[in-house]
């Protein structure tokens, strides 16, 4: 396990982490398309496997929050986030740790993709039967089944977990996701 940081940047192991917390995110356009990417580095680089885009939340950020961070940092295009469609836990995944994938579903706000440099290939908007149908995702039963749950979304109504706002006892916001389909007010 990586325990020293000898990077100029800044250090951003976390200080006694049980997991590491990702996001992917599913942006639809009004055309159906997804806005996919291509790696640079990792396990998909080279590989001709166009993805969701993804990234890990910082320490104190929410969930929602990184899901739009992450695809403005490496699509720049603007979004809103709508609800977090499915969730994957695994263990011992990374460095020993288990790992939880939120699969967040986001509005886009803008639409011209201006790709990062340093982490991604390429980036570009592609039909959701054609992102689904991909050789890779037919291979891997964890990509095949988030792709239906994408294509069941947006095709018929699917209803994942939103961000409601609450406070806790101490009087700090915090946000409860749940399916909000069914309810008034909770």
């Amino acid at each position: 396990m990586l325990v020293n940081w000898i990077s100029k940047s800044t250090n951003s192991l976390p200080k006694n982490a049980s997991h590491r917390v990702g996001i992917s995110a599913f942006v639809m356009n009004d055309k159906r398309e997804v806005l996919v990417v291509q790696e640079k580095s990792g396990k998909f680089k080279g590989t001709g496997v166009w993805k969701f885009p993804t990234g890990v939340v910082d320490e104190g950020e929410d969930i929602s929050m990184a899901a739009i961070r992450e695809v403005k940092e490496e699509t720049g295009i603007d979004t809103e986030f709508v609800e977090i469609l499915a969730f994957r836990q695994s263990h011992k995944s990374f460095f020993t740790k288990s790992d939880l994938l939120f699969v967040c579903m986001l509005r886009p706000r803008s639409f011209d993709i201006q790709k990062q440099d340093t982490e991604i290939e390429a980036a570009q908007w592609m039909p959701v039967e054609e992102y689904a149908e991909q050789a890779f995702m037919k291979r891997h039963d964890s990509f095949s089944s988030v792709a239906k749950v994408c294509l069941t979304k947006s095709e018929k109504e699917y209803a994942g977990f939103s961000p409601i706002p609450r406070t806790t006892a101490s009087g700090k916001t915090t946000y409860l996701y749940f399916n909000t389909k069914d309810l008034t007010q909770v």
